[in-house]
């Protein structure tokens, strides 16, 4: 179907046209067979992970349950995103409802903000173990733990709350056409009747606080982190040290270095192809690569998922 069909279904449904990626039947195809091996194999490493934390009583400690409830989110992330893209690679009409593009919209940005939290939470985690380790067995108890994974969550979830609610009262203007994968914040708010500055100014105070105000955390703690590691006179104390936090600045460069490029450049900076490849990243590459991050530089993972699978295999 060519975009001058499409705008006029457009014109006359109760929802958006998310074009996706445009291209042939036949690489559509291989994209929906690409994504979807992505998507199972997202699946499989985080819910390893996870079952790693709860069946080894070794790994019950506040780094690896931040970890596993890290890998949880995860796999909520990205199944808020990729079912709803193979769909799109398989459909000829594009068509998603209005109340199903606002969901994804809620969740997604609920969980990405989620996702900001918990980098923050990890990487306080790993200070207080590197840099009060006497003290780290009455600081973070489980409770305070317990208290820390129900804040991210809570706070994720409500921080956009009202004004989702908000956008999705506006009147949209037709061609209700969205030129991206999933139902985001700029280009919905791009399709609005009128302008709603104010709208526009608090979606950005919001992102702005959750964005650099965890990554300022984040370099912060391992800015304090670093200045411990080379006192440490020990060469093996210091490798250890970082083998600790290196796993987690992994994924930290992964999704902010990404994040970054998407939010600090202005709009006009961006076409419709960069936007996607860039969301691409940080939504569906970098949740595929966290477990594999995660296991690999990390021996105590990499031995209970192997008594896991080891298990699997004997009841099998």
């Amino acid at each position: 179907m060519n975009n001058y069909g499409i705008y006029n279904i457009s014109s006359s449904i109760a929802g958006f046209i998310l074009l996706g990626f445009p291209c042939r039947r036949e690489n559509q195809i291989l994209f929906f067979s690409l994504l979807l091996i992505i998507y199972i194999l997202t699946l499989l490493g985080n819910a390893a992970i996870m079952c790693a934390v709860v069946c080894d009583q070794k790994l019950r400690t506040p780094m690896y349950i931040l970890l596993a409830n890290f890998s949880f989110l995860e796999i909520w992330y990205v199944t808020t995103i990729i079912p709803n893209m193979l769909v799109n690679f398989l459909s000829e009409s594009k068509f998603i409802s209005f109340s199903d593009c606002f969901i994804q919209f809620y969740f997604f940005f609920s969980l990405g903000v989620t996702e900001c939290y918990f980098l923050a939470i990890m990487a306080f985690d790993r200070y207080l173990a590197i840099c009060r380790p006497l003290h780290y067995p009455t600081i973070m108890t489980g409770h305070v733990c317990t208290r820390l994974i129900i804040s991210c969550w809570a706070l994720g979830f409500l921080l956009y709350l009202f004004p989702i609610i908000i956008i999705s009262q506006m009147s949209f203007c037709d061609p209700k056409v969205i030129d991206h994968f999933l139902c985001d914040l700029r280009p919905l708010l791009a399709l609005t009747c009128s302008r709603v500055p104010m709208m526009e100014l608090t979606c950005s105070i919001l992102s702005s606080f959750s964005l650099f105000a965890a990554f300022g955390f984040i370099m912060g703690s391992y800015a304090l982190v670093l200045r411990t590691v080379f006192r440490v006179p020990s060469t093996a104390g210091r490798r250890k040290a970082f083998s600790t936090c290196g796993s987690h600045l992994a994924v930290v460069s992964l999704f902010y270095g990404s994040v970054m490029v998407m939010y600090v450049k202005p709009n006009s900076g961006h076409d419709s192809g960069t936007q996607k490849i860039v969301t691409l990243f940080y939504s569906v590459v970098t949740p595929f690569l966290n477990p594999m991050i995660y296991s690999l530089r990390n021996r105590e993972m990499k031995d209970a998922l192997r008594k896991v699978l080891g298990k699997r295999e004997l009841e099998s």
